[in-house]
């Protein structure tokens, strides 16, 4: 295993036993009320310029993005949630600060809240990969350069960057999560990996040969909730964007989204082995697909038809689709680009610049439907709600991307 890091999780939690799902006993099932919980993802935006930078200023209790993360949080209380863009740090000191200065404070008089299993997964980003993985004569080792970015298994300046953690309030199946995050994307069948205007191969064999499918990694986490087993599959695909004619990063989001549409199929998952050398994919179980996917099915310049390919899916529970009023206000009312979409407002999770890219839907919760979809939302408040200063316009208090959360009831 090549691994720079371990992963953490922080949690008093004893796996159950046995090595599979068939370790529940749900034998009363039928007789056991049925449980609603809310799931959320959100990229937060607490990335720093250096190592150790987003830990040190979540020590300062007055920092404001964190303060609006934590009331947004607290205002939501969703019972699962992933966190995208949170920087990784080894002995998780950057989550813990999170939770103990801000979710755990009352912000404007909300309740505080607790999220006692946290998982922390190590990401490819900012890892270097020892090969020139952006073509650019050179491989560059030197951490805290665009250019060491570059050649890193996923873009980031320093080992950890744009990390992710996932916070539950029910115990994590420690014993059983998966990983992908060390596949290489020239192992996916009829991966569309990038190639030059001639047909030939963009990337050199030596680039092949150790560059991975994941920006940062799919995890498969199986959450124990009363009688039940639900796997949230975790990811945050690289933007696509910041390339050149090959698209490499557009083409790597598109299989990055469509590893979770081979792992729910039987028919496509014969090629997928976990960094634990375990061979297949979900099988049987109720899962949730939760993260910043960098992919609106309709608009932006992403290759569309893996996102639709994964909402589309027998298994996932496509609709209803989460929605705001205040996405719909806020295109209308910023113009621009927004006016040339084509889908509807009312879905979009992210405010992005409205000269050239627009509002775009991003951020998806995707539960599988032998769960009951009870509500789907997006939050992001109309512009006279007093809730709206927990989003606002640019510059965003916390994050370009607006939380979506789901409840499902099991």
């Amino acid at each position: 295993m090549n691994r720079l890091f371990p992963a953490l999780v922080l949690a008093s939690f004893t796996a159950c036993s046995g090595t599979d799902d068939t370790a529940i006993d749900d034998t009363d099932s039928d007789t056991t009320a049925p449980v609603q919980v809310r799931f959320a993802t959100f990229n937060v935006s607490l990335f720093g310029n250096s190592a150790g930078q987003v830990a040190s200023t979540l020590n300062r209790e007055t920092f404001a993005p964190a303060i609006a993360l934590a009331a947004t949080l607290q205002e939501v209380r969703p019972d699962i949630v992933l966190l995208n863009e949170l920087d990784y740090d080894a002995d998780g000191t950057s989550v813990q600060r999170l939770m103990d200065n801000f979710l755990s404070v009352s912000q404007d008089g909300r309740d505080p809240i607790d999220y006692p299993h946290v998982y922390i997964p190590t990401v490819n980003t900012g890892v270097a990969s020892g090969a020139d993985l952006d073509n650019s004569g050179a491989v560059v080792d030197s951490i805290g350069t665009n250019a060491y970015a570059g050649d890193s298994f996923g873009f980031g300046t320093y080992p950890g960057q744009y990390g992710m953690v996932l916070l539950s309030a029910y115990p994590i199946d420690t014993a059983n999560i998966r990983t992908f995050q060390e596949v290489l994307w020239a192992e996916m069948p009829d991966a569309l990996l990038p190639e030059n205007a001639d047909g030939t191969d963009w990337y050199s064999q030596d680039a092949l040969d150790v560059a991975r499918l994941s920006s940062k990694t799919h995890a498969d986490v199986p959450v124990l909730i009363e009688d039940s087993v639900v796997h949230v599959l975790i990811s945050h695909p690289t933007p696509p964007a910041f390339d050149g004619d090959e698209d490499r990063n557009g083409r790597r989001n598109h299989d990055e989204i469509r590893l979770w549409t081979d792992y729910l199929s039987a028919d496509t998952d014969g090629w997928m082995v976990d960094d634990n050398g375990i061979a297949g994919g979900l099988g049987d179980g109720s899962f949730v697909i939760m993260g910043d996917l960098n992919n609106d099915p309709n608009d932006g310049g992403s290759l569309g038809d893996a996102i639709s390919d994964l909402i589309g899916h027998a298994r996932v529970a496509g609709e209803p689709v989460p929605t705001s009023e205040g996405a719909a206000e806020q295109a209308e009312l910023q113009g621009g680009v927004n006016a040339e979409h084509t889908g509807p407002a009312a879905e979009d999770t992210a405010d992005f610049r409205d000269t050239d890219v627009g509002n775009l839907r991003l951020d998806y919760v995707l539960p599988s439907n032998d769960m009951q979809v009870l509500d789907a939302q997006v939050f992001w408040p109309l512009a006279d709600d007093p809730l709206f200063e927990l989003v606002g316009t640019f510059p965003f208090v916390v994050s370009d991307h607006r939380l979506v959360w789901v409840d499902v009831e099991l």
